[in-house]
């Protein structure tokens, strides 16, 4: 069964999420792969918005984080200073992230563009709480469009952290130990990071994409796995769950190219 570059980064998000744990999402991409995993490998998974919604039954996929549907069934529907108050107790397993440049240390700029803070390229819509939960969650997973000017060595504004400035960075910052940066998910490959360096490198090329092509379209030098996997295609049941149970109405996926 075809499918697009888009169904393939929500299969691969969903498998890295595990069932009994929890999980904040936005809507998107993130939403998706979550509502896979539950449909899937990971049917006591729990979702969290960042508007308040904890443990809701999803339907279909919703249009925003204050369409009513995220709240369907939930065991709470609370208020994004308690759902930021569960991140920073420790109590979220899993946090969905993106920006508009991403470093090899896994740090997201999603502030503005430019050298000039008061004066820049582009204005961005800022942190939101992706601060919080990339501070606090136990494991965080990034999702972005794989391009040169994304992937860069050194972002404009650092407004999330990665694994800042390498090892013992985060720790130093007066961060939790172990938590950080798991995964980045692209249209091209999966990356991890490197126990010792804590440097981005590649961990699998999806299928049909040569390493070549994953290096061309990042900004600075990037490692990879020895030996290095093959991202799974979508099964069957993935794609047919995806089109007709959790997007059927083609929100996230008529985006697709």
């Amino acid at each position: 069964m075809p499918y697009t570059p888009t169904e393939l980064m929500i299969c691969a998000a969903a498998r890295e999420l595990e069932d009994g744990t929890t999980v904040a999402v936005g809507t998107g991409v993130p939403c998706a792969a979550a509502m896979l995993a539950q449909r899937t490998h990971a049917p006591n998974l729990v979702i969290m918005f960042e508007s308040g919604s904890l443990a809701p039954q999803l339907p279909t996929m919703p249009v925003s984080v204050g369409d009513s549907t995220t709240q369907q069934r939930a065991l709470m529907v609370t208020s994004m200073a308690d759902v930021m108050q569960f991140c920073q107790r420790g109590m979220v397993d899993a946090t969905f992230l993106s920006g508009a440049q991403i470093d090899p240390y896994g740090n997201l700029n999603s502030t503005m563009i430019g050298t000039d803070y008061a004066r820049p390229k582009v204005r961005l819509p800022g942190s939101g709480g992706a601060n919080d939960l990339a501070s606090f969650c136990w494991k965080t997973l990034i999702l972005l469009k794989h391009d040169a000017k994304k992937f860069v060595p050194k972002l404009d504004f650092l407004t999330t952290p990665g694994y800042l400035t390498g090892p013992g960075a985060r720790e130093a910052a007066g961060l939790p130990a172990n938590t950080g940066p798991a995964r980045v998910i692209t249209d091209l490959c999966v990356l991890d990071f490197a126990d010792d360096t804590k440097r981005m490198r590649v961990r699998s090329l999806h299928p049909g994409v040569t390493l070549e092509q994953v290096r061309a379209a990042t900004g600075f030098e990037l490692p990879a796995c020895d030996p290095l996997g093959t991202t799974p295609a979508p099964t069957d049941r993935e794609l047919t769950l995806l089109r007709t149970e959790v997007d059927p109405n083609r929100y996230i996926l008529g985006r697709a190219g």
